[in-house]
Parts: structure tokens; C-alpha cells; sequence
């Protein structure tokens, strides 16, 4: 198309030219320099290869859009978190529990200064007493609980095992 026939070869072209031509038929425009004919095929191939991306995106996004997510029942949607940097925990940083509790590290000590039970087996953390009831929940005192009577099975189990007792013996303490 030479722009409804307004230009011919040889014309002058101005601004209001220009703007009045259609994109395909500033792309058909060949100049006689050579710079601004190489500029101008710079600039149809990368028109072209952008138009090409945004097909590919629509297409994918249709694609998407008219097929649905190929999820398990009862699925929503399947979210992925990646740990960006793994590092040592420090006062400050923020420590979140299983059970909606939340708290700010303020002191990190060596094991031999932690608290210990009586069989001098230290703790790993401490909860400050003014946060722990009123925001204890069932979930906390379970986990507490069975966690405790857990411990202290396996610990039978494992002086029974180390005693080399028999499996009926062992079957008869777990009954």
C-alpha cells in the first residue's frame, strides 16, 4: 500500500506525512540511506518478534483460561515458597510455633547455661510465663503433653532394647 496514494517515490517526507501512514505502511518505506533503511529493519524485527512474544502470551493465557487448573480435588491452588537464605537465627529475628504463636528472639545462650530436667537433658527454648496463658491453646497443651509421654516411652524402649529383652517382654510393656 503506498498510504491511500498520497506518496510516491522521491517525496519529501514530513511529520503530518508520516503520522497519517498506517504501520504497515511505515514499514514499507525504503530510504535511500543506508543507515535509517538498516535502522528501520532493526526496528521491523524487533516489532516482529515482540508481536510474536505478545501472540505466544495470549495464546497461553487463552489456553489457560479455557482449560482450568489441572488440580486434585478439594485443591485451590498449589502455592511454592523457597527459602531464599538459610542462616543462623539471632536476637530480633521473629519465631513462629505450629499453633498461631508468635515471638521475637531476645537471647540466644550456650547449652550449659539453658535449663535442664533432672536428668540434666537442657531445654531448647524458653517461653517468656506472661505470654504462654493467655495465648495457650488446645493444640499447645497436647503437643506439650503427648510430646512429654512420647519422650519418656521411647526412652523405656530404648533401656529395654538396650537390655536385650525379649520381644514378648517388649510386647507386653507396650500392651
Amino acid at each position: 500500500s503506498n498510504g491511500g496514494g498520497t506518496t510516491k517515490r522521491g517525496d519529501q517526507l514530513t511529520e503530518d506525512k508520516l503520522s497519517q501512514l498506517e504501520m504497515v505502511d511505515l514499514l514499507e518505506i525504503q530510504p535511500s540511506d543506508e543507515g535509517i533503511a538498516e535502522r528501520l529493519t532493526q526496528i521491523q524485527t524487533y516489532l516482529k518478534e515482540k508481536s510474536a512474544e505478545i501472540d505466544e502470551k495470549f495464546a497461553e493465557k487463552k489456553r489457560k483460561f479455557s482449560t482450568g487448573d489441572e488440580l486434585t480435588t478439594g485443591v485451590l491452588k498449589v502455592v511454592k515458597v523457597y527459602l531464599a537464605v538459610k542462616r543462623r537465627i539471632q536476637p530480633g529475628d521473629k519465631m513462629a510455633g505450629r499453633h498461631g504463636n508468635k515471638g521475637v528472639v531476645s537471647n540466644i545462650l550456650p547449652v550449659e547455661d539453658m535449663p535442664h530436667d533432672a536428668n540434666g537433658v537442657p531445654v531448647d527454648v524458653v517461653l517468656t510465663p506472661l505470654g504462654v496463658p493467655s495465648r495457650m491453646n488446645v493444640g499447645h497443651i497436647l503437643e506439650t503433653h503427648l510430646g512429654l509421654a512420647a519422650k519418656g516411652l521411647g526412652e523405656q524402649i530404648d533401656k529395654m532394647l538396650k537390655q536385650q529383652r525379649t520381644i514378648a517382654e517388649l510386647r507386653e510393656f507396650l500392651t
